[in-house]
């Protein structure tokens, strides 16, 4: 359970960091949440400027008009009770009727002003001399808000009350006036009821008042809170924005730099040969990069055991190891299990299997006559790389049976075609094959191909030295140096075998009168066609070695007891009835030769050859132009 957590913690985060996500899509979003700050933060600020433009627009539209009208009421209650009082001290009555019509144009003034509370108007005309100074024109809603609509209601009472203690007030001064009628006590005892009616009225204003300059003060709160909470919201907006932008930023440009930066730094090694492939590009996502650090880590795995691939195979000693280990690769890197490598000879004509070993020619997937005309090879004719996938039937010597198909990929080896190697595919079920992975696969394998390449022509070279340094380049027989240096080998061999080797020693009789007489050129041809004619004699895996001056070794390799005097007599046979041209005409030559066997004469191989030039001298000294056997009795020194 705690391991599945960890697990679904892990994939949380890699999905809220957008690890796996592909490079374009990663910097979408992470364009998408810069713009997702930026609408944050405006959508703060709206919000903001609209609660302090609704807070405000009340205050302007309705509490400080409102406040204003109320005001105005406020002083003309005031002005009703001065008047009031005024009116009850005047004993004229013109001076009575002034004080009634101001007390009239008061009460007019406070119904109009209870009208625009209610209904809403225009601030100057409710605003008499103050109306030209800073209300003129300004509009005002009417009151909505269950406060204001009692004081509304209970100042239209009151006002009412006020309308007819006025008037009664009034009519009972003018009454006292004109026809003197009505007590001082009446007079007083309605200017009372007046008076308390107005301060009823200025009451009620100055509650209202009180409660209007209360929400005018909430409100400019309000305001100034929001402000602030805004001022503080946008910060804190703004600096989660820019550390979340630095965070995402930073991670990834090290998401992408980091793995872009070890990619350099296995190149540098690469180019430095400084390579450790333990040390690979840790694959963290997903994404391109992810892809990239994994295909960069295959490279250099791919590069690398090319390299160590070359390194082996110069290390090799012989050309059958270095197509060992090139069929190999073939295998294990490349999935190619089906192919065959040729390899064209010396001679530039014959072309052999050389891997895999022991395949007879039927069994080729070409026709055999390319091994004795190589040159029917398409890709060897041509030098380029021949696909019956590409062209089919392009290469007439190819069979083609079972719907197999073919890539041939010639070899070219010091400037000429050295040999191909042809890679066979067998269709699936359906009846083809996939172009896209047998291409993958040839490219893999044509890219070992290539690292061989310098290597084979290395060792076909030192062959080629190793092989004129062993060889008599006059008669193209092996010299005496190959002897030395293969004598254990063949010591070996015969030991194991439990076999004899015969050894003959051949001289020409008289060669020295065919210089003198024809010259050195001719000595050489007659050496050369001697050395032709022993050759035609014997054994292909017989050898024959050109020891000295006239004189030639012969080792018949596994023989019986007495044979080698009769191959001995074969020789001296060919070599007698054959005519060797020369120029001017043709001579006859004869061999002298002796033989002895090892181990059977000796168990020392060098003694062995020593008796034969002993038997070979004993048949000089008797007349030349035979064969003698090595006996105990020709030997007279006591030690090899």
């Amino acid at each position: 359970m705690v391991s599945q957590g960890g697990r679904l913690i892990r994939r949380f985060i890699r999905f809220i960091t957008f690890i796996d996500l592909p490079i374009k899509k990663k910097f979408f979003l992470f364009s998408v949440g810069v713009l997702f700050w930026f609408l944050a933060m405006t959508t703060v600020a709206t919000v903001a400027l609209v609660t302090i433009n609704c807070k405000y627009s009340r205050i302007v539209n309705q509490t400080l008009p409102h406040e204003r009208v109320v005001q105005t009421i406020s002083r003309n209650l005031r002005l009703l009770k001065i008047s009031g009082v005024t009116l009850c001290e005047r004993e004229v009555v013109d001076e009575v009727n002034h004080q009634g019509e101001l007390a009239r144009r008061y009460l007019e003034e406070i119904r109009a002003a209870i009208s625009s509370l209610a209904l809403g108007g225009d601030l100057g005309s409710c605003l008499e001399s103050s109306a030209n100074a800073d209300g003129e024109g300004a509009s005002f809603c009417g009151m909505e808000d269950p406060t204001g609509i009692t004081y509304l209601r209970q100042m239209s009472v009151v006002v009412e009350e006020i309308a007819k203690g006025s008037e009664s007030l009034y009519a009972l001064k003018v009454d006292s006036l004109e026809h003197h009628r009505g007590s001082r006590e009446d007079l007083d005892r309605v200017h009372l009821q007046l008076r308390r009616a107005l301060e009823q009225a200025e009451e009620l204003s100055a509650s209202y008042s009180a409660q209007s300059l209360s929400l005018y003060q909430s409100d400019t709160g309000q305001i100034a809170e929001i402000i602030r909470l805004t001022a503080y919201s946008m910060a804190t907006v703004f600096l989660v924005a820019v550390l979340l932008l630095v965070i995402f930023t930073r991670w990834i440009s090290e998401s992408i730099a980091k793995p872009v930066r070890a990619i350099i730094r296995q190149i540098h090694s690469l180019g430095t040969g400084d390579v450790d492939l333990t040390n690979k590009i840790a694959i963290t996502s997903k994404d391109e990069i992810g892809t990239l650090s994994g295909e960069f880590n295959t490279l250099m795995e791919t590069v690398y055991g090319m390299t160590m691939f070359k390194n082996v195979i110069e290390e090799d000693s012989t050309l059958q190891d270095i197509y060992g280990r090139l069929g190999e690769a073939f295998e294990r890197e490349a999935k190619c299990r089906d192919y065959v490598i040729y390899e064209v000879k010396e001679n530039h004509r014959d072309m052999i299997v050389v891997n895999p070993l022991g395949v007879a020619a039927d069994d080729l997937s070409c026709y055999a006559d390319i091994l004795s005309q190589c040159d029917l090879c398409r890709a060897k004719k041509t030098g380029h790389l021949i696909s019956s996938l590409a062209f089919p039937g392009v290469c007439k010597q190819f069979k083609g049976e079972n719907g197999e198909q073919h890539v041939c990929i010639p070899m070219n080896v010091g400037g000429r075609i050295g040999g191909v190697v042809q890679f066979l595919f067998y269709p699936d079920a359906d009846g083809s094959c996939d172009n896209h992975e047998v291409n993958s696969r040839i490219f893999k394998a044509e890219a070992y191909i290539k690292q061989s390449l310098s290597v084979i022509e290395a060792k076909r070279l030192m062959n080629a030295l190793r092989e004129s340094a062993l060889k008599d380049p006059l008669t193209g027989l092996y010299n005496r140096r190959f002897l030395q240096e293969h004598a254990q080998l063949i010591i070996s061999g015969v030991l194991r075998r439990q076999k004899n080797v015969g050894l003959l020693m051949c001289d020409l009789d008289y060669f020295k009168q065919v210089n003198d007489k024809y010259g050195h050129d001719t000595g050489d041809i007659v050496l050369r066609d001697t050395a032709h004619l022993i050759r035609s004699a014997l054994r292909e895996a017989d050898f024959v070695i050109r020891f000295g001056g006239e004189e030639f070794l012969v080792l018949l390799v596994d023989i019986n007891e007495g044979e080698a005097l009769e191959v001995a007599e074969k020789i001296r046979e060919t070599v007698a009835a054959a005519k060797i041209k020369i120029p001017g005409g043709a001579i006859s030559k004869t061999v002298s030769l002796g033989v002895s066997e090892f181990p059977k004469d000796t168990e020392a191989f060098w003694q062995a050859i020593k008796y034969a030039d002993v038997a070979l001298y004993r048949a000089k000294e008797e007349g030349r132009n035979r064969s003698l056997r090595f006996t105990p009795e020709m030997w007279s020194g006591n030690e090899f």
